[in-house]
């Protein structure tokens, strides 16, 4: 059955997306599906790729980029160390 949610209880789910938590244990904890989660992600943003996917693709490119810089800053350290 279709209920009506409260424009706040939406606008607290979709800040807590954006701050990384996950759509499919935000979707149990206030029982929403998630597919609802997403759509109002979608048309919040006006994207037709839910914004938070890019997110979280930008910030494993991040991960992986500190990883290698780190990796090289190692080895210029210890090569000055020889």
């Amino acid at each position: 059955m279709f209920s009506k949610i409260p424009k706040e209880k939406k606008e607290e789910i979709l800040i807590k997306v954006r701050a990384g938590e996950k759509v499919p244990a935000l979707s149990t904890q206030y029982g929403i599906s998630a597919k609802t989660i997403y759509y109002w992600l979608r048309t919040d943003t006006g994207e037709e790729v839910v914004s938070i996917l890019k997110y979280n693709k930008l910030k494993k490119e991040n991960e992986e980029l500190k990883r290698i810089v780190g990796e090289l800053t190692l080895g210029l350290s210890l090569g000055k160390k020889n």
